[in-house]
């Protein structure tokens, strides 16, 4: 997916080119390896999406973002960023953004400590930017940690439950996603009924989006499953939506079963893989990301500004279609 193509709104662009100076700036102090270190996924790109998600927010999609707006999706990419460092030193990860990872290539102590400077330099942006903005990114932070927290606490748990899922997925994704665009709305003035429908829709954005990725990386299908292996959740204990709704299959729950509950080998995790996606868990899946979808574009009966609906309900869609796609393909590329 391409989130900038899918929004359809050209100011946004010029503001995410005007926000890239400003990103790497941001952490930069003069010492060359930290410089390094703290820029190294900087420098190897992204969507990013959630500065995006603010600069729509905050313009409607017509005029160009304030400095302040700018500053806004720097603090939200930032606390993003620290998140990865962190998260790829929990899964010993390889591989980020098609570059080595930070705790591949520098090891895993100064990933962790890279990680806590770019969150202080988050908090230090937000900090600047007033209380308002500070308090709701602190928030936003024991939020990701909470839903960090409960997808560890289920790890390698065959009775882990829908409901526990989006639990972690509300904390680790989904509230990053929907204080972007309250973020946005707070920069750009907006007034108090179309911040909260954009916080709203930006939730449960985030929820279709983690829905979205989980079956994906489940399926090795589209851009995002690049660099890391088909399946590699389930080898590592952590059971996503189509998986779960495996695991209750009455056809598949008996071998599944059988087979999770502890790390797998790369021949294991294949077999588990091919018995998640043999079963309907992953249509069912589908549908609930398509309740959520629902759930974003009611939000957008709010917002005044006709581009602004048009292209977060692109949005919404374009993850629907990626989602639509791998189910019909089961991850097989297209020809």
């Amino acid at each position: 997916m391409n989130p900038l193509g899918a929004l359809g709104l050209p100011s946004v662009g010029g503001d995410l080119e005007r926000f890239e100076p400003l990103l790497a700036e941001s952490v930069v102090i003069g010492d060359s390896y930290l410089d390094q270190v703290t820029t190294h996924l900087i420098a190897a790109g992204g969507k990013r999406l959630r500065p995006l998600l603010a600069f729509a927010s905050a313009t409607g999609g017509s005029g160009e973002a304030s400095q302040e707006v700018l500053l806004g999706g720097v603090a939200l990419e930032l606390m993003h960023l620290a998140s990865l460092y962190h998260d790829d030193v929990m899964d010993e990860a390889l591989v980020r953004r098609n570059v080595q990872s930070v705790n591949a290539r520098f090891g895993n102590l100064i990933a962790i400590v890279a990680g806590d400077y770019l969150m202080a330099r988050s908090a230090a942006i937000a900090a600047d930017l007033g209380t308002e903005i500070a308090g709701l990114l602190a928030r936003t932070l024991a939020s990701l940690t909470r839903g960090q927290v409960a997808e560890v606490r289920t790890s390698f748990r065959v009775d882990r439950t829908v409901d526990e899922y989006f639990e972690a997925i509300g904390g680790k994704t989904a509230a990053l996603m929907s204080s972007a665009c309250r973020v946005g709305a707070l920069t750009g003035g907006r007034d108090p009924e179309v911040a909260a429908a954009l916080t709203n829709f930006g939730h449960a954005f985030g929820m279709v989006f983690q829905i979205r990725d989980d079956v994906l990386d489940l399926l090795a299908f589209g851009d995002d499953a690049l660099g890391k292996p088909a399946g590699q959740d389930l080898a590592e204990g952590i059971y996503t939506l189509p998986v779960i709704i495996a695991l209750h299959d009455t056809a598949a729950k008996g071998e599944l079963g059988a087979l999770l509950g502890q790390p797998l080998d790369e021949p294991e995790r294949e077999k588990a893989r091919l018995l998640v996606t043999q079963t309907d868990s992953v249509e069912r899946a589908l549908d609930l990301g398509r309740a959520w979808a629902a759930t974003a574009l009611d939000t957008l009966c709010e917002l005044r500004e006709p581009p602004l609906r048009d292209g977060f309900g692109a949005l919404i869609e374009a993850m629907l279609d990626d989602l639509a796609l791998a189910c019909a393909t089961r991850g097989e590329p297209t020809r």
